[in-house]
């Protein structure tokens, strides 16, 4: 039977659960996440496995998290179990490569994976994404540079490109108001 180590802990950008399998970081739970939550990740991806809360076994997770929430880490060095659909699979290995401090639309992100009119289905895996912050779906805005969608809500997304100064001129005053 696999066994999941979960830890809950307090950030600067709110709390943060993350689970671990043996493997790596399985999922990231936001601050006022919206969705099905860890329990309906669980359900699809690990529905017979044990839970264990360890913040021995996820120290290391905890620390650069940390870190990128206080604005001291760009860059995570976590090894991931990543549980998705090969589509899914193509967007967030394209999505984990945009840079800190740089957004690209859900269009651009369609066309880099060879489907242009995949547009929606790119917001849909962005969605389902169960590794936010090191997966920075949160850099993915709409082509005009508005912020939609957000499993941690729209004012943590525009919380995240304000501290990583990538928040497109058309959403700043929209930021302004958080």
């Amino acid at each position: 039977m696999e066994t999941l180590f979960t830890s809950r802990f307090e950030t600067p950008l709110g709390s943060l659960r993350i689970a671990t399998s043996e493997k790596g970081l399985v999922y990231i739970e936001l601050p006022n996440e919206s969705g099905r939550g860890f329990g309906g990740w669980k359900n699809t991806h690990a529905k017979d496995a044990k839970v264990v809360e360890s913040r021995a076994k996820n120290d290391a997770i905890i620390d650069q998290l940390m870190e990128y929430a206080e604005g001291t880490r760009r860059v995570f060095e976590i090894d991931l179990d990543l549980r998705a659909t090969p589509f899914q699979k193509s967007v967030y290995k394209f999505v984990a490569k945009i840079d800190y401090g740089e957004t690209l639309s859900y269009s651009d992100i369609a066309d880099a994976i060879g489907n242009p009119k995949a547009v929606r289905a790119v917001g849909a895996a962005n969605g389902a994404n169960p590794i936010p912050l090191v997966i920075p779906c949160h850099r993915v805005i709409a082509r005009g540079g508005a912020l939609q969608g957000y499993a941690g809500g729209l004012d943590l997304k525009a919380k995240l490109l304000a501290m990583e100064q990538a928040l497109p001129d058309s959403a700043a005053d929209q930021a302004r108001l958080f």
